[in-house]
């Protein structure tokens, strides 16, 4: 019985679950349908175990106070979804490779090319555009300069992604000669990790960023924006406000790559479809 109790005091109620899941659409865009609520009963479980709450009444007073504004963070650090791979959508970096960079190469007031990966989760996007210009730059004896920024609303998510440690599993799907040249291993054989190359975790910076924010402070005038796989997660209106706010740190002619899942159809966004997910600024 005892039993019984501890696990009915750690669910969530149908007011619990409303409240939480307003207060986390109306303050980061993320969408809670009420076929999600054993998803985010099970994520804060955690949560509760870090704050020493018994159940979710005394969590949520918690949150909601004034002591509590920090672990807001940490909430939605386990609310978020962090999926990525690298080269995942590989298509966009073929259309890298094949359009993208012959085109800044060929420009006259050429200077640093700027990226900014807008959902970076744990780096690999940030890490394979890297790969992708360092590879371009051998193969065709050019010298691109460049700089990623990765943003993320997730804070535990972007030190992964700083610290660019990934284990082998996690590189399984990239080629051979990628791995000697981009990865290191690590020293001790038992530790089954690599790590990216210091040439490349140079060229990267990060910053926590919520993407329902009314304004961006990322750098303006940038070349290409990936923002792929995290419209999905909010509504159509909230989608054409985040992708028009990104589209300003565009330069003119500069790209913008969505997830293969997602489309800006019917949007009114300085945006021109170049082909399926590729937009270019207008």
């Amino acid at each position: 019985m005892k039993q019984s109790l501890v696990g009915a005091r750690n669910k969530l109620t149908d007011a619990q679950f409303r409240k939480l899941s307003s207060y986390i659409y109306g303050n980061f865009g993320i969408k809670l349908p009420p076929i999600k609520k054993v998803l985010l009963e099970g994520r804060l479980q955690k949560r509760l175990k870090a704050t020493n709450k018994e159940n979710f009444k005394d969590y949520l007073e918690y949150v909601f106070s004034d002591e509590g504004q920090n672990e807001v963070i940490h909430m939605i650090d386990q609310v978020s979804t962090n999926k990525t791979d690298f080269f995942r959508e590989a298509d966009h970096f073929d259309f890298m490779t094949k359009h993208v960079l012959p085109e800044f190469v060929k420009r006259d007031d050429r200077e640093q090319l700027k990226v900014w990966s807008s959902a970076a989760s744990s780096g690999e996007e940030i890490y394979t555009i890297g790969i992708v210009i360092e590879e371009f730059n051998l193969i065709n004896k050019t010298n691109i300069d460049y700089s990623i920024l990765g943003t993320d609303i997730s804070v535990e998510i972007l030190k992964k992604a700083i610290n660019a440690v990934y284990t082998v599993d996690r590189v399984m799907n990239l080629p051979m000669h990628y791995k000697h040249k981009y990865l290191l291993k690590s020293k001790d054989p038992a530790n089954k990790t690599v790590r990216v190359i210091p040439q490349i975790r140079k060229k990267t910076w990060y910053k926590r960023l919520n993407l329902i924010d009314r304004t961006y402070d990322v750098p303006d005038n940038l070349d290409i924006i990936f923002c792929r796989n995290v419209l999905i997660y909010f509504d159509k209106q909230t989608q054409e406000d985040v992708v028009r706010k990104q589209a300003e740190k565009l330069r003119k002619g500069g790209y913008f790559f969505l997830g293969h899942a997602e489309s800006i159809l019917g949007m009114d966004l300085p945006l021109k479809q170049v082909k399926p997910t590729v937009y270019r600024k207008i």
